[in-house]
């Protein structure tokens, strides 16, 4: 069995002189064999001390906000904190400023490559893995014809920092290597980043592969997001199994010394992390952390004054972080914009105790896509983000996006359409046949009825008659009497 461990880009580039060549073998014995990371050497780094102080007494950007908690001086050119859920941005120095990236590309190579891939996949290492690599070059032996898994590649490629590893990753994924590049351009502006380009999986220099604190912030969360790679990241020591080609098991240590317990550098929220170090790049550090209920992703770049300075920087940014903010909860009855129609259980964003909720600006990212109704609101304290909120739309809202007229608003509308519509089609065929019989049965009944009332008042017209001839004389008397009382009176009168 042998060991590697992470040796970062172009470690033997950086041993300068006789001394630095000295002190990297004393601690190459002195570690039973394995090679020591250039970006905890850093005997390279010959800055001059002005330069380094005048780097520390930057302002600090986030410490410019009215009411925000004063955050500490760092080494890095560039640093953030962020919560990891919310993407809440608690600490700021220069996050938008580009620099080059160096090993931490890794942590976007392994993004893509659990977003396009499975664990059993098999990474296979053709002549190009490794005609790139040059002397020095961190890498863990691998040769031509070799074919390990996805899961010991990621292994490989986060903790011992391997290039081949990670150039055969983005081989291995359908479309081959510029494909890969490719995706992961495109997955940094879906997550948000505007100010990143990669050019390669690994992180050598190249003046075109450069990136932002804020940037890696979004793509440390993203890829927090996966179990896998939690596991991976805070795994302290990995072994690949022997291959068809290679009889000997590869064993090689996680190079994040924050993990380790028993240095100086140790802390006890980190949970994982990814180094990196070029003679361009200076030292570069992500860094994840959980306390309570919080998960934090802490980003330096370009450390001046060693590689120690990136643990410093980290757990003064870390302690920082935890200490002066908590989760503030969002619920749909504090929210105005009528367009929400629902909030995602548990949402929140992030404050210290000196900001309160009615002082935050938000905004309503609205969806675009056809049949997404996930929209986000985006709050905000004076320009700087402090979380973001999953929400439900309305279907008005949605209806808007996409053109679609409101129903509940045309519902009225659209009854007299209906029964105009009814109007222009016209009474259905079988309908009027209907009615034709029923108007036939009404009229037929109609004309018995009057038949039958006609027949009884002939009937009744013939049964007086009958009676009028069965009396004559009563009549006649009758009328006699009536004409003699009416001479009477007559006579009477006179």
């Amino acid at each position: 069995m042998f060991l590697v461990t992470n040796l970062e880009e172009k470690e033997m580039k950086v041993r300068k002189s006789l001394l630095s060549g000295l002190l990297a073998a004393i601690l190459i014995i002195g570690s039973g064999g394995m090679k020591a990371d250039a970006a905890d050497i850093k005997v390279d780094q010959q800055i001059p001390a002005e330069e380094v102080d005048s780097v520390y007494n930057q302002q600090i950007d986030s410490n410019l906000l009215p009411g925000w908690p004063a955050g500490p001086n760092i080494y890095s050119e560039s640093g953030i904190v962020m919560d990891i859920d919310s993407g809440a941005i608690l600490y700021a120095k220069k996050i938008n400023d580009q620099h080059y990236p160096a090993s931490i590309t890794k942590v976007l190579t392994a993004l893509v490559a659990l977003e396009n891939s499975q664990m059993t996949d098999k990474v296979p290492f053709t002549q190009e893995c490794i005609d790139f690599l040059e002397y020095g070059d961190a890498h863990i032996g691998m040769k031509v014809g070799e074919e390990i898994s996805m899961e010991d590649a990621l292994y490989g490629m986060l903790l011992a920092s391997a290039n081949e590893v990670s150039y055969a990753i983005g081989n291995s994924i359908e479309g081959g290597y510029d494909t890969f590049i490719n995706k992961m351009n495109e997955k940094v502006m879906r997550l948000g980043g505007t100010n990143s380009h990669f050019v390669n999986t690994n992180g050598l220099h190249n003046d075109e592969h450069y990136t932002t604190a804020h940037d890696m912030a979004l793509i440390g969360s993203a890829a927090f997001q996966y179990d896998e790679f939690k596991k991976i990241t805070g795994t302290r020591q990995y072994t690949i199994e022997p291959t068809a080609i290679t009889s000997e098991p590869r064993t090689f240590q996680q190079n994040h010394k924050m993990l380790f317990r028993g240095n100086r550098n140790y802390y006890e929220y980190c949970v994982g992390g990814k180094t990196g170090y070029t003679d361009q790049a200076l030292t570069t550090l992500v860094t994840f952390a959980q306390k309570d209920d919080k998960n934090l992703v802490a980003v330096t770049l370009r450390v001046h004054g060693g590689g120690q300075n990136s643990y410093v920087d980290t757990r003064a940014m870390l302690d920082y972080a935890f200490a002066n903010f908590s989760k503030v909860p969002i619920t749909k009855e504090q929210i105005t914009d009528e367009n929400v129609k629902s909030v995602e259980d548990g949402a929140y964003v992030m404050l210290p105790s000196t900001v309160t909720q009615d002082k935050l600006d938000v905004v309503l990212q609205k969806p675009t896509e056809v049949g997404d109704k996930q929209g986000t609101l985006v709050y905000s304290y004076n320009g700087q983000e402090v979380g973001k909120v999953p929400v439900t739309i309305t279907d008005k809202c949605y209806n808007k996006i996409h053109g679609i007229e409101e129903k509940k608003e045309k519902k009225a509308d659209k009854k007299v359409e209906e029964k105009e519509k009814k109007k222009d089609k016209g009474i259905p065929f079988v309908w009027k046949v209907v009615l034709v019989i029923v108007g036939i049965v009404v009229v037929l009944g109609l004309l018995f009825i009057w038949l039958l009332l006609s027949k009884k008042e002939n009937q009744r017209t013939s049964e007086k008659s009958e009676d009028e001839k069965a009396a004559p004389a009563e009549t006649a008397k009758t009328k006699g009497i009536t004409k003699n009382m009416i001479d009477r009176r007559e006579r009477f009168c006179v």
